[in-house]
């Protein structure tokens, strides 16, 4: 409970201070944008009902409303149009409602803050903060106060009180558009354990491989790939309201197909490895550095 208050008195008294820090500088509102994506699952399974396989597709429609100085609120619904995954998972429900603020400390330091419903059903409050040492290393660091929020059934929800942080460090190669990262820390089920990737940017894709280790699995060792394209249409138009595609489609493969172990839930419906936490037009920094995949037509 002590934990609790502290991070809704540290939340409220870094926007304030933002706020005063940003006067001179507003941004004004931007428009708002709506978006439909596909969350696709998929697990081998033994010949059952003459099947081999599972799948569960949701239609994933979305919005994001950029307020300015860094403000963003952003929601998403999850639609079932295919599942043999079972009862708990044709409903149709809220996955995510959030408001954030990402915070700028000069060109180094990079923090953002989020409060809400957060995928994989938590909800409660979550920082992120990235600093820069230099052109090719950075630290990182995520900690988060959160309950389980469910929709799935009948609402359930839990108290917020399971604490889950991440330490870690990047390395960017510029020349070959390559990214290291590693990462240590308490995840979203309880479990503690390490992460370790390696991510090669092209245009408009990011191809990379993983490994992972927990103490609290099955399989302590665990790996795969994962795959990031950006979605086109690569031009957008600046309007009011704006309609299109998800930005990105995300694909990853593990080999153990293990559920549980060194997840974290997303605060942002469009989280991906290849853009990161924040704007990239504030944080030239990794791929930020490359083209754009999106350009903004007024």
């Amino acid at each position: 409970m002590r934990l609790f208050k502290s991070l809704i008195l540290f939340l409220a008294v870094s926007l304030g201070f933002s706020g005063v820090l940003q006067a001179q500088t507003a941004e004004p509102k931007r428009p708002l944008d709506i978006f439909m994506g596909v969350d696709f699952n998929y697990r081998d399974i033994f010949l059952t009902n003459n099947r081999v396989y599972d799948l569960l597709i949701y239609l994933t429609p979305g919005a994001k409303w950029n307020l300015g100085n860094g403000w963003m609120a952003a929601g998403q619904v999850l639609i079932p149009v295919v599942n043999n995954y079972g009862d708990y998972y044709k409903k149709i429900r809220p996955n995510m409602a959030v408001i954030s603020k990402e915070l700028y400390t000069g060109q180094k330091l990079f923090t953002k803050v989020s409060g809400g419903l957060f995928g994989r059903e938590r909800y409660g409050l979550d920082v992120k903060s990235m600093f820069l040492v230099n052109d090719w290393f950075a630290f990182e660091a995520q900690v988060g106060l959160t309950g389980f929020c469910s929709m799935a059934v009948d609402w359930d929800a839990s108290y917020p009180k399971r604490v889950t942080y991440l330490v870690g460090g990047d390395i960017y190669l510029k020349q070959w558009n390559t990214q290291f990262r590693g990462r240590v820390g308490r995840f979203q089920f309880a479990d503690y354990g390490a992460i370790g990737e390696c991510m090669r940017h092209f245009k408009h894709c990011s191809v990379g491989l993983y490994a992972q280790y927990s103490k609290d699995a099955i399989q302590e060792w665990n790996g795969g790939f994962k795959v990031v394209m950006m979605i086109p249409p690569y031009t957008r138009k600046h309007k009011k309201v704006n309609f299109r595609p998800a930005s990105n489609f995300r694909f990853t493969y593990n080999m153990e197909a293990d559920m549980y172990s060194n997840k974290m839930y997303t605060t942002d419906p469009e989280e991906n490895e290849r853009e990161g936490w924040f704007d990239r037009d504030k944080m030239k920094w990794g791929s930020n550095t490359m083209a754009p995949d999106f350009k903004t037509k007024e």
